[in-house]
């Protein structure tokens, strides 16, 4: 439980970097960088949310 935990904050502040430098880059007037980051801390926040256990997973485990 803890290594998908540790792998999910990893991924969270991922996406907090790629924010971050998205928005450098906004800044300095590179919108298609800016894009492009967007995008990759957008996958990493939903590789965060798919961590860990699923409700149906819960529910009725796969036999």
């Amino acid at each position: 439980m803890h290594a998908a935990q540790n792998k999910r904050e990893i991924c969270l502040q991922t996406s907090v970097s790629y924010f971050h430098s998205a928005s450098q880059q906004a800044e300095a007037g590179d919108l298609e960088a800016a894009g492009t980051l967007i995008l990759k801390a957008l996958d990493q926040e939903r590789r965060a949310g798919a961590l860990g256990p699923q409700i149906l997973q819960l529910i009725k485990p796969r036999n």
